[in-house]
């Protein structure tokens, strides 16, 4: 070292030791220091100068290192707020549309019940209904065999009081539920007349008899004729001598016999409801007929019915 920066050294010391050493007050004790100990002192602040520069180095470098952290978490916190935004209008907009659909679900549910109620009641009707109709059924079908008892019981006792009668003069059968008693031309008038013949007015006593003993039977007398035409002073065609001769039949059957005349219906069908040809003879005298057709009352399938 030139000898001439040796004054440059000792101010420079002198200014470092005195900004570092303590202040004193006139008057205070001021401790000597030699020169071995301004160098010992000189290097500890020294050291610790560079350890304050390294520390401070490190703060600014630490520093640096938190603002890039916080800028990055700051962008980060931003982008998060967005999406939590856009989350909370979509579950704002999934409320709504949830509330809207309770709603619609609740309805269409109310409705549903409604429909279900109303079917019920519906079902309940329809099975009542059906209930009462088997009961009636039931009923229809009891009185049906009641009837078709009597209607047996009538024909067999029909068969046995007329058995003295020709089966070409008289005939019975059972159909629809009915008794037809057949009594032929032959056996009641003669032709072109309505007034009964001796023996025809036999038949009518027994059929009387049975009929008084049966109560519960209506009848209907029709009268039948072949297609012959025919014209008297009496009677202008064959429809005005069948309803003579039936009514001839209820007469008969009301005052001789007296069978109660609310049972009984007179009735002329002419030539209009022929049982054989009248291209012959045979078929022709078969046709000339008088039916009286016995069936039990209806009232009670009636009061049913209705």
């Amino acid at each position: 070292m030139k000898k001439s920066s040796y004054p440059i050294l000792f101010l420079s010391l002198f200014i470092i030791f005195n900004a570092c050493a303590p202040v004193y007050k006139c008057g205070d004790y001021i401790p000597y220091k030699t020169p071995a100990t301004w160098s010992k002192n000189l290097k500890a602040v020294v050291s610790e100068r560079d350890q304050l520069c390294e520390n401070l180095a490190l703060k600014v470098k630490e520093n640096a290192g938190l603002k890039s952290d916080t800028a990055e978490m700051t962008g980060t916190i931003k982008d998060l707020t967005g999406q939590l935004n856009q989350l909370t209008a979509k579950y704002d907009d999934l409320q709504k549309k949830y509330a809207g659909l309770i709603d619609e679900n609740i309805s269409q549910t109310d409705q549903f019940n409604r429909m279900l109620k109303a079917k019920s009641d519906e079902l309940n009707n329809k099975e009542a209904l059906l209930s009462e109709r088997e009961k009636a059924l039931v009923e229809m079908q009891k009185i049906i065999a009641k009837q078709d008892s009597i209607t047996r019981q009538l024909n067999s006792a029909l068969r046995n009081a007329l058995l003295g009668f020709a089966s070409d003069e008289l005939s019975i059968e059972i159909k629809n539920g009915k008794v037809y008693v057949s009594l032929s031309d032959k056996l009641l008038f003669k032709s072109g007349s309505a007034a009964v013949e001796t023996k025809g007015v036999e038949a009518l006593k027994v059929l009387g008899d049975v009929l008084n003993k049966n109560p519960d039977i209506d009848i209907l007398v029709e009268g039948h004729t072949d297609n012959v035409p025919i014209r008297t002073s009496v009677y202008r065609d064959n429809w005005d001598l069948s309803v003579a001769r039936a009514t001839s039949i209820v007469r008969i059957l009301t005052s001789d016999y007296k069978v109660v005349p609310t049972r009984l219906t007179a009735s002329g069908k002419g030539e209009y409801y022929p049982r054989a040809g009248n291209e012959t003879a045979e078929g022709r005298a078969i046709n000339r007929r008088t039916e009286i057709i016995l069936s039990p009352k209806l009232e009670e399938i009636m009061q049913l019915i209705n």
